[in-house]
C-alpha cells in the first residue's frame, strides 16, 4: 500500500490549506486513517483521526480549525486546515490501518508534506 500526500505549502497566518492523501495498491479495506505532524525538534503527534464510519477525533490544538474527512470509494483522506498559526508549521504525515488482499493488516505511512505558516 502506498500513501501519497499532497497539498502542503507556504501560507500566511490566518490562511487555509487542504491536504490530501491517496492510498493505492492491493487494498482490501482501510479502517482508521489519520494525520500526524512533526515539527522540528519535536515528536510526531496525532492531529486528527477518522474511522471508516466517519467518527473523528482531534488534537485540542486544532479543534475548531481543522476538519478531517475521507472518501472511502477513492481511498482518499483529507485535512482542511483553516485559521492556520505559525505553530502549525510541521511535516504532515498521513496514516492508514489497511488490510491488503492477502488479508494482512498493518499501519502504513505517507511520505509527508511540509506545511509552513508564516507570521
Amino acid at each position: 500500500v502506498q500513501l501519497q500526500a499532497s497539498g502542503g505549502g507556504l501560507v500566511q497566518a490566518g490562511g487555509s490549506l487542504r491536504l490530501s492523501c491517496a492510498a493505492s495498491g492491493s487494498i482490501f479495506s482501510i479502517r482508521g486513517m489519520g494525520w500526524y505532524r512533526q515539527a522540528p525538534g519535536k515528536q510526531r503527534e496525532l492531529v486528527a483521526a477518522i474511522s471508516r464510519g466517519g467518527i473523528t477525533n482531534y488534537a485540542d490544538s486544532v479543534k475548531g480549525r481543522f476538519t478531517i474527512s475521507r472518501d472511502n470509494a477513492k481511498n482518499t483522506l483529507y485535512l482542511q486546515m483553516n485559521s492556520l498559526k505559525p505553530e502549525d508549521t510541521a511535516v504532515y504525515y498521513c496514516n492508514a490501518d489497511a488490510t491488503i488482499v492477502t488479508m494482512q493488516t498493518k499501519d502504513y505511512w505517507g511520505q509527508g508534506t511540509l506545511v509552513t505558516v508564516s507570521s
